[in-house]
Order: structure tokens, then sequence, then C-alpha cells
């Protein structure tokens, strides 16, 4: 009778059979019954899909609803395949939206889109193919994903940064995947593209539109979509923090572990090695020293007259009374109860709606500011978003601008609609001292739009609660609800964020809240309320609680915190019933009729009102442009123009007008 195997180890007969089948090179000749089930340790996720093609071949689609890299997803093709084992010796270039990604990018992100194939000379001898691929998708949730681009060329003494030289010849960008709550170098060092040069010297990630520098130690969080340059920041060797953190453990081998040949490694294979470093190295923690802790001799005294010296302080500061105001009782400052910011569900779903027409406004692909569609395909945004690339002598945009309307999530891309030319553009004070900032933005026709806001405009109302919509801090699309602050109540605001920043280090000097409280007391046709929609918000519409467009939220006061956040005193939205009024005006002057026009053929509740005001205004200035323009053959050709012209000629009282539309 024979023998029981006796495994010498205590193990499973499994492992002794994988123990003796197992090659040096790290590959298997385990049985296809005992391997595990790579598709069954997928995620599921919802179904999409998308198209790509090579060289001049007709696209083709594919569909996915699983988790798994893109490359992994493109080998369930038999025409790919073909083409990948024709070109095995070279590398593969995905290209989506003019930037390559990497093979290993996750499938999840890529939607209704089209991925261009290309492949170039290996930098390396290519490794012996691998049945799978070797950068397996983390399993979590695809909100936590963000997406920024590098441009494939550095700054000066680091324009060398790529792997593959080639690369660089092919595209200008490459895009970068990585999840939120992990550092730049960790998800440059998981993309395998990039030189190990910018990792050993002192390198960061420069803005291409801002130049503002973002280091590799810093997190991947507020990168998602922006385009950045790697520079050399200085010739010193980088901190400790950015070149030897513990949280490299979580991407790469430490220097002691990593062997000569590394260097020249295959990205993909180099890869593999990581993430099989990653299950051995997680549950490794670091080794605190322990301290011991004695009482410092003859410290009981010391101790007794510290704590005296602080009570004594601490007096003292409470006898002091600021110098801003003496009347403490404006501290408390009664805004209304906080149901005022509640809405119903019905005004909400409104909002919803209307909130299509909002878009985000960008400069090559950066956010720049917020907008919406005011009327037939003309945005209206503020004029200092777009003026550090506006010339105002050629009245040319000195780039590409781009309106982004359903960018709703962060996985949600494409969408865009080319911004033609700028119709319109005011930024100051007009001849009554008021200040004015917009700019009209005419986009391109080849896109189904949203509807305008025309329709919905309102005038703004003394108080209770409003509703913004935009995209703050260049993120999704987002609403808030807010107050407003009464006219006769900015005071007290400003002087309640003076007296919440009175601390031991003043940080805010007195001076600058008599400049704020000065400011609002000037401008009181504008309309002020507290919000959370700072940076990146400018442009979005107001809404009032009857989901009418009351105003254009512009700016406000902003000042550091003790923390070092970023706060506002006071925001503020210019009256849109008053920008109407000052775009008519300048469409005029300019002899923008298709402009005009599509004014006059989207009638709305407040017409008249609003007709009744520009004309008050063309009379108190004079402007001889209006009369001027009858006499314009575009004009007598076109009724509902003549009709609009003829009113402002009238002497009579305003009889409301009937135009046909």
């Amino acid at each position: 009778m024979a023998q029981p195997l006796q495994t010498g180890n205590n193990g499973s007969v499994d492992n002794i059979v994988k123990k003796n089948t197992d090659h040096q090179d790290g590959e298997t000749s385990q049985p296809p019954n005992l391997q595990p089930d790579a598709k069954e340790k997928k995620e599921l996720h919802s179904t999409h899909s998308f198209e790509w093609c090579w060289s001049s071949k007709s696209p083709a689609s594919i569909t996915c609803n699983k988790a798994q890299t893109v490359e992994d997803l493109l080998k369930g093709s038999s025409e790919f395949r073909r083409i990948a084992e024709k070109n095995k010796t070279k590398e593969l270039v995905i290209v989506r939206d003019g930037k390559a990604i990497s093979s290993h990018f996750p499938c999840s992100l890529i939607k209704n889109e089209r991925l261009i194939l290309k492949y170039i000379k290996a930098a390396n001898k290519p490794k012996q193919p691998c049945s799978g691929s070797v950068h397996p998708c983390r399993k979590r949730p695809a909100g936590e994903l963000v997406m920024f681009h590098v441009l494939t060329t550095g700054g000066k003494d680091v324009v060398k940064i790529m792997r593959n030289p080639a690369l660089r010849a092919t595209v200008q960008e490459i895009t970068i995947y990585a999840y939120q709550g992990e550092k730049v170098k960790q998800a440059l060092k998981r993309d395998a593209r990039f030189l190990k040069t910018i990792f050993n010297k002192n390198c960061a990630l420069s803005h291409t539109s801002t130049e503002v520098n973002t280091e590799m130690s810093n997190l991947v969080d507020d990168l998602d979509g922006k385009t950045y340059k790697i520079i050399l920041l200085n010739r010193s060797n980088p901190t400790e923090s950015q070149s030897s953190s513990l949280d490299d453990n979580y991407i790469i081998q430490s220097e002691s572990q990593r062997s000569e040949s590394d260097e020249n490694q295959d990205p993909s294979q180099q890869s593999a090695t990581i993430e099989a470093l990653n299950d051995n190295t997680s549950e490794k923690k670091p080794k605190l020293n322990q301290s011991i802790f004695r009482e410092i001799p003859d410290s009981k005294q010391m101790r007794i007259h510290l704590s005296s010296e602080f009570k004594h302080l601490m007096k003292g500061m409470k006898s002091e009374v600021p110098k801003f105001s003496r009347n403490q009782n404006l501290l408390h400052v009664e805004y209304g109860k906080s149901a005022e910011t509640c809405r119903k569900v019905k005004t909400m779903k409104r909002l919803m709606e209307l909130s299509s027409s909002v878009c985000q406004v960008r400069f090559y692909g950066d956010p720049v500011g917020s907008g919406f569609l005011l009327v037939d395909k003309f945005v209206l945004t503020n004029a200092h978003v777009v003026k550090k690339f506006y010339n105002e002598t050629t009245k040319q945009l000195d780039g590409r601008v781009t309106a982004h309307f359903f960018y709703e999530d962060l996985q949600l891309v494409g969408g865009e609609v080319e911004v033609e030319e700028v119709v319109g553009f005011e930024y100051g004070p007009d001849a009554s001292g008021h200040q004015y900032d917009w700019v009209l933005l005419k986009l391109s026709a080849d896109k189904k739009l949203p509807d305008g806001l025309l329709p919905e405009t309102g005038f703004c109302p003394q108080g209770g609660a409003v509703c913004i919509i935009g995209h703050p801090d260049g993120g999704v699309k987002k609403i808030d609800p807010c107050l407003i602050v009464p006219s006769h109540d900015r005071n007290n605001v400003v002087e309640r964020h003076y007296y919440e920043n009175q601390g031991h280090v003043q940080l805010i000097t007195e001076l600058f809240f008599e400049r704020v409280s000065e400011s609002v007391k000037r401008h009181t046709q504008d309309l002020t309320y507290e919000s959370c929609f700072y940076f990146g918000s400018s442009g979005s519409p107001v809404f009032d609680k009857h989901c009418k467009v009351v105003a254009m939220h512009s700016g406000g006061y902003s000042y550091p915190g003790l923390t070092g956040t970023k706060h506002s005193v006071i925001e503020y939205g210019h009256p849109l019933s008053r920008i109407i009024e000052h775009i008519l005006v300048q469409m005029v002057e300019r002899g923008r009729a298709d402009v005009l026009k599509a004014y006059i053929d989207c009638p709305y509740p407040h017409h008249d009102i609003m007709m009744t005001n520009l004309k008050k205004l063309v009379e108190s200035r004079n402007i001889t442009a209006f009369r001027n323009a009858l006499n314009s053959s575009v004009v007598k050709n076109d009724q509902s123009l003549k009709m609009f012209f003829d009113f402002f000629s009238q002497k009579e009282e305003f009889v409301p007008m009937d135009i046909d539309t």
C-alpha cells in the first residue's frame, strides 16, 4: 500500500505543487484549474463603451462592465491581438484627446471616446510578453480618481524626462491618473514613463497657465483636469519628505532592495514588481524610538511662576478694547432664521433644470471661471475671468477658450464648446461711477446647446435667500444656498469678521476691514451675501427664491485665516438687469445685429420694464447710436429691429411693444 504523501512543511498539496512548478522567472506551469480566475476578482462597474482605431483602419467599438486596465480590455479583441503580435518589438502608445495615457490606465475613465493606438520604437529590448496586465486595477471607487496632464518636455536643466525619447516626439502631453489622498510623487512613479532623474532631483510640477508650483510631496486632490510642466526648483537635493518618505514604500522598493538592473527594466515589468512589493510591505510599520520623560529638577517653583504670569497676561488681554468699534453689541447680528435657506423640493428640481445652462470656462483646458448661457449661443461671465488673455485693442482672445456645460462629475469628459469670439467686454466704472465686470462670448454653432437663462431674468430682492450655481475652486458644478446681506447690515458682517480675527498674533490689520466697510457702503447697487463660493466661481448665476436669475456672482473680500485657509468677509454679485442694459448699449454701438436679434426674439416677463430702463439710460447719456441705427440698411430690412429702434425715438410715454417672434 502506498505511503501517504508527506509535505514536510505542514502545507497543503496545492502549495507543494506550486512550489515545485514555479520557474525562476516568476512564471508558473501550474495546471489551468489551479490558477486563480482573474475575471472573478475584477470589480463590477457600470457598463460603458468607447472606440479605438489603429493607423488608417476603421474604428472599432468595445464595451466593458468590469474594473480593468485599457490594455487588458483591448486584449479581448482578436484584431488588437493581431496588431500587437505584429508590433511586439515596439512600444504601445494609447492617445486620448491628443494626450498619451498609460497602458494600465483604468478603463472606467474612458467613456464614449475614441482612442488612437500607435506603436513607437521601444526604449529597451522588450521582455517576454505576459498573459495579463501587470498593473491590476486598485479596487477603489471611480469617484476617488483624478486625472492631470504633464508635458513630455521638462523645463530648464531637466528637459529630458521621459524614459522613451520616442514618446516625446509622438505627443506633447501625457495624462496621469491618481487616487485622492496620495502624493504627486506616488502617481508619477506608478505611471512608470518618467526617468528616475525627476525623483532624484528637486523637481516640481509647474502649472502651464498660472506657473504655480506643486511639489512632489503635495497631494493630487486639486490637480484634476490641469496641465503641468516638470521643472527643476533648484539644484539642491530633495527634502527628506520628498525624496525618502515612508510613503514611497507604498509605491517602490527602497534603494537597498533594488538591483542595478531595475534602471534598465521595462516599465511594465518594474511595475509588476512594485505591486508584488506592496502586498509584502503594506503591513510593515516603522518602529518609533521610545522616549523616557523625566521631571526637570527644581521645576515646581518655575511652573508656579509661569502660571501666575499667564493669568496676569490673560486678565490684561480681556481688559483691552479694540479700536475698530466701541459698540460691542454689533457682534450680535440677526440675519433671519436659518430656515430661510431651505428650499422646497419643487424649487430645487427647477434649479436643477436651469443648472444645465451653467458652464465652466477654461483656457487651454484649465478652469478660469464659471458662466452661463444667456441667450442663443452667447455665454455671459465676468470680464476678469478672461482679462489676462483678452486683447482689448484687437478685441481678440490670445488662446483657446472653451465652455463646458456638463462637468458635474470628475469622470465626465468631453462636452466642450469652443468660443468663437468676444462680442462684448466691459471692465471698470461707467460714467456714473458704478463698477461693471462682464464679457459676452459667442460659442461655435456646431453643437446643441441648452436653453439660455434670459427668459428667467429677474430683479435683485432686498432680502431673503438666494442660490448660486457654479464651479468653485475649478471643480465640478455645485450649488450654494445662502442669505442676502441687506445694505444696512453689511457693516455688521464686516465687524463680525474683524472681531473673530482678534487673536494673539493679528494676521489681518484693522485697516483692511475699514477699507472693506467703506467699499461695501459705496457699492449700493450690488447684491451682497455670505457664500462659500470663492475662487473659480466668478460668473456664476445667482437665483432668487422664485428661480429667477437676479445677479452674476463676481467676487468678495478674501483674507487668510489662522490655519492658512482662505476666508471671505462678504461676497457680491452685479445685478443682471443692469448688465443686460449695458450689453444692449454696446451691441448697438458695435453694430451687432445678431446679438440684438437674439435678444428681441426671446421674450420674457420683464421685457417692458427693461426697455423702459434702457430708454432712460440712453436719453440720460445722449447715446446717438440708437437714433443713427434707423438709417442702417440692416435695420430697415428687418421689422423686429426697426420696431426696437423706433421705440427709442418716441417722445411720448412708453407703450408696450408687440413684437412678432
